[in-house]
C-alpha cells in the first residue's frame, strides 16, 4: 500500500502544473485546430431547408435539470425535455397530471442538477428506446421514452448523496448503476462530521431498468467512504463487470482540493455485478428500512402517480467474495471508460501527467494470482503494475473523459490544456490533438461508449466561452464544438451554444428513432377521468369549493368559453382536452393571474390547470399556442363573484348555452339549494 498513500508537496505540484498548462495551451492554440476553409466547414454542417440531421444528440442540462435535444451536424436545438425541474413552457411539474413526477422523500422538489445521460442498450449497442439521466442534488434517475421524448419514470435513490456518478447502463439495460459522490452516514443520522472515517459510507446502487414503469433499487453495495465518480459497464468478455472511478481515498471532509489529493494513487473500483446479484439472491444482503419515492406516468391516463418505498437490500463486500476489487490509478480520476472490445479500462487522473490504461485480462490474472498489495474494508487492492496495460505519456493536462472510435483509437478531453487528444490503443502513442475553446469538460462520440461507435463526429462540451460569442453580461452561454473526424486529423467545423451547463451527451443515428416517433395521442385511448371526446360532453360542476371545468380545445375555440358562477375562494380546475387528431396541432391554455405554468396540450391528450381567483371580476382566458389563422379569436371569459353569490354556475359557448353545460348548471343549482 506504500505507493498508494505516499504524499507529495501540493504547492510545488500546483506551480509545475500551472507552468506546463500555460506551455501546452500556448503550443496548442498557436498551432490552432486544423482548419477548413469557411465554405468547406459550412458545407459539412449545412442541412438544407426541409432536410434532416443525421444524428439526434441529447445533452444534459446541468443546472437547469432538463435535457436538450439537438441535431448533428447542424447544432440546431429542437426541444427541451423537462425532467427534474418545472418547465413553464408546457406546464411540466405544474399541471395536476405531472406534479407528482417531482415528488421525493424530501417533499416536492421543483429543481435539480442533471449531469449525465445514457441511452438504453441491446448487446452493447445504443437501441434508441430510452434515455436515462441523473439528478445530482436530490439523488434520482429518470427514464425518458424516446418515442415521445417525455419523462415517463423517476426513481429516488436511498442512502445516497451527490448522485453524480450515474446513470451507467449495462450491455442489455439490465441495470442503471449509480454511485455516491458524497459519502454520508448510512443510515443518515446526526453524527460528528469530524468522525467521517468511522461513520460515512459510499453506496453503489443497481437500479433495475429493463422494463418501463418498473424501475427499482434491486440492491446496493456498501463501500468505503470515498467519493465515487464516473463509470462504464464492461463489454463482451468484461460484460459482468462495472468499473467506477473514485477519489478522496484519504476520506477527508474539509478543503478537499488539498486534503483529497495527498495520495499518489486513488482507485478504479472493479465490481462484478453478476456476483453481487447472486449474493443478493442467495440472501447474503440485509434489508434495511429507508424511505424513497418512485414516480411513474400512466401511458393511458398520462397522469403521474407516486409510490413510497420503505426498504432496500444492501450487500457488504465482506459477505460477497469476489464482488469488488480496487485497481490503484493516478490521483483524482474522473472518467473510467471501457473500450469497445471490453479489454481496456482508461482512467485519467486529473492531476496526473499520464493516462493509465488497465487491462481486463491482466486484472483477472492478477486476481487469480492474488497479486494484492493489501485490502481496504475487506476489498482486495490489486498491484498497479499487475493490471496496467500501458500509459499514455505526456498527453496533456487535466485528463477527464475518454471515448472511442471502434477503429483502435481513443479520444481524451483535457480540461487544463483545453484540448482533445487522440491516441492509439496498444501503442499508447498520441496521433492527433486539437484545441478547444475553452476548458473542455466531457467530450462525446456518437456511440463512443458502446461496442459499435460511429465516429464521424467528435463533440467537445466546453466550460468557458468568453470571446467566442456576443457577450451577454456576467453569465455567458455554454458551448459545444463539433469536429469532423472522417480523416486522419480532427477538424473543427462548428461552434454552437448550449443551454444550462451540459456535462455529458449522447448521440445516436436518427434512423434508430425517427420512425418510432409518436405524432399524436389517440382520443379513444385517453383514459384521463376528466377527458371528453366531443363538445357535447363538456361542462362545469361544483364539489364544495372546488369547480371542475371539463373543456375542449379545437381550432379555433374552447368549449365552454364563457363560465359564470365561480366565487372568490373557489379552486377551479380546468381539464382541457385537445380534440385534434393531427400531428403538430397543440393548443395552449392560460387564464389571467394563474400562478403556475400554462398548459400545452398535445393532440388527443388532457391536461389540468389549477387556478384560484383572488378577487371578483371577469378574467380572460386564451390559447397560448398559435394554432390557426384564427388563433387570436380562441379566447373566453370566467366571471368570478363574491363568496355566497347566487349566480348560477354555467358554462356556455358564445353562440348560446351548450347542452352539457346546462346539465352542469342544474346540478350546481341543486348543490347550492342543499347548502342553503
Amino acid at each position: 500500500m506504500a505507493h498508494t498513500f505516499r504524499s507529495r508537496s501540493l504547492l510545488g505540484a500546483a506551480v509545475v502544473l500551472s507552468t506546463i498548462a500555460i506551455g501546452y495551451a500556448c503550443t496548442a492554440h498557436q498551432g490552432g485546430a486544423p482548419s477548413l476553409t469557411a465554405s468547406d466547414a459550412a458545407q459539412k454542417v449545412y442541412v438544407a431547408p426541409g432536410a434532416k440531421d443525421e444524428f439526434y444528440a441529447f445533452f444534459s442540462g446541468g443546472f437547469n435539470g432538463q435535457v436538450g435535444v439537438y441535431g448533428l451536424p447542424s447544432g440546431r436545438r429542437f426541444k427541451t425535455i423537462p425532467v427534474f425541474s418545472q418547465y413553464p413552457e408546457n406546464g411540466y411539474g405544474y399541471t395536476e397530471e405531472t406534479k407528482q413526477m417531482l415528488n421525493t422523500s424530501y417533499g416536492f422538489v421543483p429543481w435539480d442538477d442533471s449531469h449525465h445521460t445514457a441511452l438504453s442498450q441491446t448487446n452493447g449497442e445504443d437501441d434508441g428506446r430510452w434515455l436515462f439521466i441523473n439528478a445530482n442534488n436530490t439523488p434520482r434517475i429518470a427514464r425518458i421514452d424516446l418515442t415521445r421524448m417525455e419523462t415517463e419514470e423517476i426513481i429516488e435513490i436511498p442512502n445516497a448523496a451527490g448522485n453524480h456518478g450515474s446513470p451507467f447502463i449495462t450491455e442489455n439495460t439490465e441495470y442503471a448503476v449509480a454511485s455516491t459522490r458524497f459519502s454520508v452516514p448510512v443510515p443518515n443520522r446526526d453524527v460528528p462530521i469530524s468522525e467521517f472515517k468511522k461513520y460515512f459510507k459510499g453506496q453503489i446502487s443497481f437500479i433495475k431498468a429493463d422494463e418501463p414503469g418498473k424501475m427499482a433499487v434491486a440492491f446496493q453495495l456498501a463501500m468505503p467512504g470515498f467519493d465515487y465518480d464516473l463509470a462504464r459497464a464492461g463489454k463482451g468478455p468484461s460484460h459482468d463487470w462495472m468499473f467506477l472511478s473514485s477519489y478522496n481515498t484519504e476520506q477527508a471532509n474539509s478543503l478537499l482540493e488539498v486534503n483529497a489529493s495527498q495520495n499518489d494513487k486513488d482507485f478504479v473500483a472493479a465490481v462484478n455485478w453478476k456476483t453481487v446479484e447472486a449474493c443478493a439472491k442467495a440472501g447474503k444482503g440485509k434489508s434495511a428500512p429507508v424511505e424513497y419515492v418512485h414516480n411513474t406516468i400512466d401511458p393511458f391516463t398520462r397522469t403521474a402517480k407516486s409510490e413510497k418505498l420503505t426498504s432496500v437490500l444492501t450487500v457488504d463486500p465482506k459477505d460477497c467474495a469476489g464482488a469488488v476489487y480496487f485497481m490503484p490509478t493516478p490521483k483524482s480520476p474522473h472518467g473510467a471508460d471501457v473500450d469497445p472490445t471490453g479489454e481496456y479500462i482508461v482512467a485519467g487522473g486529473k492531476l496526473a501527467t499520464v493516462i493509465p490504461v488497465h487491462s481486463f485480462s491482466k486484472m483477472l490474472k492478477a486476481i487469480e494470482g492474488k497479486q494484492f498489495e493489501g485490502e481496504l474494508d475487506g476489498i482486495p487492492v490489486l498491484k498497479y503494475e499487475a493490471t496496467l496495460a500501458g500509459e499514455v505519456k505526456n498527453p496533456g493536462l487535466g485528463p477527464l473523459h475518454t471515448e472511442f472510435d471502434g477503429k483502435g483509437y481513443a479520444y481524451t478531453s483535457f480540461f487544463i490544456s483545453s484540448e482533445i487528444v487522440k491516441w492509439k490503443l496498444g501503442t499508447w502513442e498520441v496521433v492527433d490533438r486539437v484545441p478547444t475553446y475553452y476548458s473542455v469538460g466531457h467530450l462525446m462520440i456518437p456511440g463512443g461508449g458502446t461496442r459499435k461507435p460511429n465516429a464521424k463526429y467528435v463533440v467537445a462540451m466546453n466550460k468557458i466561452t468568453k470571446d467566442r460569442y456576443l457577450p451577454t453580461g456576467p453569465e455567458l452561454t455554454q458551448s459545444a464544438q463539433l469536429y469532423d473526424n472522417t480523416g486522419p486529423k480532427m477538424k473543427l467545423i462548428l461552434d454552437f451554444p448550449t443551454e444550462g451547463e451540459p456535462h455529458y451527451a449522447n448521440a445516436i443515428e436518427a434512423s434508430k428513432i425517427i420512425d418510432k416517433q409518436v405524432k399524436f395521442f389517440k382520443l379513444a385511448e385517453n383514459k384521463n377521468p376528466m377527458a371528453v371526446r366531443a363538445e357535447k360532453e363538456t361542462g362545469v360542476s361544483r364539489e364544495g369549493k372546488k369547480v371542475h371545468v371539463r373543456m375542449t380545445a379545437i381550432r379555433s375555440h374552447f368549449a365552454p368559453d364563457n363560465i359564470e358562477g365561480v366565487m372568490v375562494g373557489d379552486t377551479v380546475l380546468f381539464h382541457v382536452t385537445n380534440l385534434e387528431q393531427d400531428w403538430d396541432v397543440p393548443h395552449g391554455f392560460a387564464i389571467m393571474g394563474n400562478q403556475n405554468g400554462e398548459l400545452l396540450v398535445m393532440p388527443g391528450e388532457t391536461r389540468t390547470l389549477k387556478w384560484v381567483p383572488p378577487h371578483a371580476g371577469v378574467y380572460p382566458m386564451y390559447c397560448t399556442d398559435f394554432c390557426s389563422a384564427l388563433h387570436q379569436e380562441m379566447q373566453g371569459y370566467v366571471r368570478v363573484s363574491a363568496p355566497g353569490s347566487n349566480v348560477a354556475l354555467t358554462g356556455t359557448l358564445s353562440k348560446g348555452p351548450s347542452a352539457a353545460p346546462k346539465a352542469a348548471s342544474a346540478d350546481a343549482k341543486q348543490g347550492d339549494a342543499k347548502k342553503q
